[in-house]
């Protein structure tokens, strides 16, 4: 079959044709039209960037130390745009995501230990996500968590039923979403009126406080660089646009660059607008222990008025929702590619309900357990970057797109940056004093 007629059933026709157009070389009316086929699957694995667990995190390390940890926030960022960049190379020049390459090159034990360690890091993001949305709903309409938590339930099942409609639909969704998420936090950055000085100093001048900065550190790395948005990236691009000649490969990859710039560029703004948002409101007028999200949310009232605590709560929902539902497709390439395995979505999503449902049932503080969460997920993200780094260096895996010796190596750091800083966390947890 001819390059052209492999394509998945994840593009309409018309966008398929003018992604062809454009890697063939023909002009299209603006550099907009030229890339806009080309957009949406880092826009999609973005989501994973402002879930409900970058809420808890942010707004607890705002409020506690002020803008200090605002570097983690732009050196996570930094750090993800290359790793969905990676991410997003693998699929497009094998046609295969991380979870089938570590079936096909690792040894089987290896493989059945990743999936475990995966679907616990799943379940932990859909924790983060399944909570962030039940409590957006309790925050605005006042319904008791459960009652948040069935609401959720059905949207994401909702949101999930678009793609039968085609793909392009739910992206087009989730990328709007995205949008709001946006649109909210630059609504609160006015409101709040920052110190811009401040913000540049912390942005480059990194520095802890005592280890639970160090702890809110971790969380907000977990939060920022998500293992399954690592997957999820590559399952995305090993089907959209297909193409085997070396110039429009290159030609696919330089959009696709553009597409993980823009996309991790507006969660970069979006994450580090929460922490100057706590920051600024929270730890500047003494409120330090400001330590979940229902606080900040009646805070928000008398220090920055009612417009600002309802546009803080609609983002909350909009992130929980989104990301649930992305969460829940990252799950299913997860099982398909590690063991070939597919169960019904609706099945998975009714499995990963339940650790959120025994939370809320217990009684458990919400936002602790999202902190908590984010630190579980940031001790996944080496088994996820690594085999990332592994399988991206190697010319026999991928051709033309392999990795230049200085992807490799600053790749390589990034992931021992992240297995240090959790080595140091575990440490700092277990010490006295």
């Amino acid at each position: 079959m001819g390059e052209a007629g492999d394509q998945r059933d994840t593009l309409d026709a018309q966008t398929v044709r003018t992604a062809w157009d454009v890697l063939g070389g023909k002009k299209q009316k603006s550099r907009l039209a030229r890339l806009m086929p080309f957009l949406g699957p880092a826009f999609i694995a973005s989501v994973a960037y402002v879930d409900p667990g970058n809420f808890a995190t942010n707004i607890q390390g705002g409020s506690k130390f002020g803008y200090m940890l605002i570097w983690v926030i732009l050196a996570s960022n930094l750090m993800a745009m290359l790793i969905q960049t990676l991410s997003a190379k693998l699929g497009i020049a094998t046609g295969m995501n991380l979870a089938e390459h570590c079936r096909a090159h690792l040894p089987k034990p290896v493989v059945i230990s990743m999936w475990v360690l995966m679907e616990i890091v799943a379940m932990a993001t859909d924790l983060a996500e399944f909570l962030g949305a039940a409590l957006g709903f309790y925050l605005l309409l006042g319904v008791p968590l459960f009652a948040g938590a069935v609401l959720t339930a059905i949207a994401t099942f909702l949101i999930l039923g678009l793609e039968r409609y085609g793909f392009l639909r739910l992206e087009a969704v989730i990328s709007a979403m995205v949008g709001v998420i946006a649109l909210c936090y630059l609504i609160e950055t006015i409101i709040d009126r920052p110190n811009l000085t401040e913000i540049a100093y912390c942005a480059f001048v990194p520095r802890f406080s005592g280890r639970e900065s160090v702890l809110l550190a971790a969380g907000i790395l977990g939060a920022t660089v998500m293992p399954h948005a690592i997957f999820l990236h590559s399952a995305l691009m090993q089907g959209r646009i297909v193409v085997r000649d070396k110039a429009r490969l290159r030609r696919l990859l330089h959009f696709e660059i553009a597409d993980v710039v823009i996309a991790m560029g507006i969660a970069s703004f979006v994450n580090a607008a929460m922490l100057i948002m706590a920051a600024a409101t929270f730890h500047r007028t003494g409120l330090t222990e400001i330590a979940t999200i229902e606080e900040a949310y009646r805070t928000l009232e008398p220090l920055l008025g009612r417009a600002a605590k309802w546009v803080f709560g609609l983002s909350l929902l909009v992130a929980g929702l989104s990301s649930s539902t992305v969460g829940t497709s990252a799950g299913q390439v997860i099982m398909q590619g590690f063991l070939r395995r597919h169960i019904p979505v609706w099945v998975r999503r009714l499995v990963t309900m339940a650790p959120s449902l025994v939370v809320i049932a217990a009684g458990l503080d919400p936002t602790r357990t999202l902190v908590i969460s984010q630190v579980l997920l940031s001790f996944g993200l080496p088994f996820a970057v690594v085999p990332l780094v592994m399988f991206t260096r190697r010319r026999d895996i991928m051709g033309e797109l392999v990795n230049r010796g200085l992807t490799t190596v600053v790749a390589s750091v990034i992931a021992g940056l992240i297995i240090v800083l959790n080595l140091y966390l575990v440490y700092q947890t277990l010490t006295p004093g």
